[in-house]
């Protein structure tokens, strides 16, 4: 059987609470089951000790009055019928000994020893009442080591459960933070109050809450930075660009101008994600028919890409960002890929494909990272990254993937909802 073909267990028994449960079960069904088997087997050997003392006692009575030729005790007979078989081969040996058997559908311990002429002696006795303080005692372990599980296994699952819910917690707490929601905390109470004994849990809490706010710290900091550093560029660069123009024409004003103007573009997409980080971005939404948006990027990028429009829908979205988002990956894959670069719309879902060496493996793996290029490319790195902050704020879904049979590929899906069907 394949890996496939076996059979899965639940998801939910995949839970703490459901394995501590099982383990506290399992432990006490262990325990029970042992002390169980110490008391039967103790309180066995005693009951039975004793009603062997008295049979004992009884068969050498009745071998005294036998040997003296007297009337043999009640319960003493020789070779009655009901007498064990191995007791009786034992007898026969020359020897006494003991057994639990039955007579008259009774529990009985018998006792036989030899007698004369090869024949045997035995008393038997009645064993009702030790059989029957056996199995209530079998009973009464049995039922209270059920109470004792159930009672065991309640408190360890509330127990358990207290703990899983402030892992949970922690774990929530966690997944906000990657999903960007650096102001989320724990904020356990043991960690708040530096009297109280701290746990394992409270102490994972509290260093999420540390690494949370130091990487909050961090990261402002560089947002502010970033912010800082390009509304300073902007106001030498916009001087630096009218001083340009007025230079002669020529092959070096031409070189100025043309890093005047590299520089004025990578101020402003710096401005575009100092914005971004800050979430201080609003959308416009209007009704907005994505064939012609698609058509429209191709034309502003001056470039030769093939639209391909499988189905157009009519999407509620920001143009503009819209335009961005399209417009920076035409000019990624352009730049850093190969031809031809086709961009297709199949109803809200739009792809822009080129046939170069594909996405670098850490982009792939972790998304695009602003000012990291590889194998020499040109450029900047902010284009992905600034397409990247602008599908999500539109609540879209962009996606960078290497086809295998070579090339990049970036799906843009747009959130939309499917019309009503017109009533016939």
């Amino acid at each position: 059987m394949t890996s496939a073909q076996r059979p899965r267990l639940p998801s939910w028994t995949a839970t703490l609470t459901w394995k501590a449960a099982a383990f506290i079960t399992v432990m006490c069904c262990a325990l029970a089951a042992l002390l169980g088997i110490l008391v039967h087997v103790s309180v066995t050997n005693q009951t039975v000790g004793q009603a062997r003392e008295r049979a004992l006692t009884l068969l050498a009575e009745a071998t005294t009055r036998y040997e003296a030729g007297r009337r043999l005790p009640p319960g003493a007979g020789v070779d009655p019928p009901d007498l064990p078989g191995a007791l009786h081969a034992l007898a026969v040996k020359g020897q006494r000994g003991t057994t639990v058997g039955r007579h008259e559908a009774r529990p009985t311990m018998w006792a036989a020893g030899p007698a004369e002429g090869g024949r045997t002696l035995a008393v038997q006795i009645d064993y009702s009442q030790g059989s029957r303080t056996i199995d209530g005692l079998d009973q009464a372990i049995l039922g209270s080591s059920v109470l004792a599980i159930g009672a065991t296994l309640l408190v360890g699952a509330f127990a358990v459960t207290r703990v899983t819910r402030r892992l949970h917690t922690t774990a929530r707490v966690a997944r906000k933070i990657s999903a960007g929601d650096l102001d989320a905390r724990v904020n356990d109470p043991r960690t708040k109050d530096p009297a109280r004994h701290q746990d394992e849990v409270a102490a994972v809490a509290g260093a999420l809450d540390s690494m949370a706010s130091s990487l909050q710290a961090r990261i402002l900091t560089e947002q502010r930075f970033t912010a800082d550093v390009a509304h300073e560029l902007r106001t030498p660069l916009t001087g630096l660009h009218a001083a340009a123009e007025l230079l002669p024409p020529g092959r070096p004003t031409e070189l100025v101008r043309d890093r005047v103007a590299a520089l004025r573009t990578l101020t402003e997409d710096l401005l575009e994600i100092s914005r971004l980080d800050a979430r201080s971005e609003r959308v416009d939404l209007d009704a907005n028919w994505l064939g012609p948006v698609a058509e429209r990027v191709v034309r502003a990028s001056g470039t030769r890409t093939e639209v391909v429009v499988v189905r157009d829908v009519c999407v509620v979205t920001d143009r503009r960002r819209l335009e961005r988002v399209l417009g920076n990956l035409v000019a990624n894959a352009h730049r850093h890929g190969g031809p031809p670069v086709v961009l297709t719309v199949d109803g809200p879902v739009i792809t822009v494909r080129d046939h170069g060496e594909g996405y670098p493996q850490y982009l792939v793996e972790h998304g695009p990272q602003r000012f990291r290029t590889e194998g020499g490319a040109k450029g900047h790195g902010l284009g992905l990254t600034i397409a990247l902050g602008q599908s999500e704020v539109l609540g879209a879904r962009l996606v960078f993937t290497n086809p295998a049979d070579g090339g990049a590929l970036a799906t843009l899906t747009l959130p939309y909802d499917e019309p009503a069907a017109w009533p016939g």
